[in-house]
């Protein structure tokens, strides 16, 4: 659907007081969206409901950061992570990122619920963006998707190593 899409490189921006909402299954496809997302993504609940979350997939952004965040979710564990999303129209909107697994009564894991709230544009600009260029750089330099994954995948745990930090507490710290 939207991988057709070209990017227009218009940026769309929510309010402060927004919270962007979904669920997905656990195999993430999408089992709710509110209404922030259907605006900013430009999509009516029809066309997102059974897809795949990866249908806001920008290409800008890098597949080792989600490959981070689907271990840590599958891990049965929480995560907060910067993410910039495709629209429908090929614009594209960052956001803040908390995902969590969903999990019914008994404790079991039975989907994913992500909020994502408005970015401090100040870490945006200063660490997330430079970051993410360089992790996207790495993964496209390699003749094939899974060595330029392995390789962004190497610089994101170099560099969490180098500060003695997990993930999140390194997005905390920015």
């Amino acid at each position: 659907m939207t991988r057709e899409t070209s990017l227009t490189g218009v940026e769309q921006f929510f309010e402060e007081n927004e919270l962007i909402v979904s669920k997905t299954n656990l195999k993430g496809h999408l089992t709710y969206t509110n209404d922030v997302f259907l605006r900013i993504a430009g999509y009516t609940e029809k066309e997102c409901l059974g897809q795949p979350h990866s249908m806001i997939r920008h290409p800008d952004m890098p597949r080792c950061i989600f490959g981070l965040l689907w271990e840590t979710i599958q891990d049965g564990r929480e995560i907060f992570a910067f993410v910039v999303n495709r629209c429908k129209n090929g614009d594209h909107y960052w956001v803040n990122a908390h995902v969590t697994p969903s999990r019914d009564g008994s404790g079991n894991v039975v989907g994913y619920h992500s909020n994502r709230r408005v970015p401090d544009r100040k870490i945006l600009e200063s660490a997330i963006i430079p970051l993410y260029k360089d992790l996207l750089a790495e993964e496209q330099k390699h003749s094939n998707r899974k060595s330029g994954l392995e390789a962004s995948t190497g610089m994101v745990t170099n560099l969490l190593k180098e500060r003695n930090l997990a993930y999140d507490e390194f997005v905390a710290t920015l």
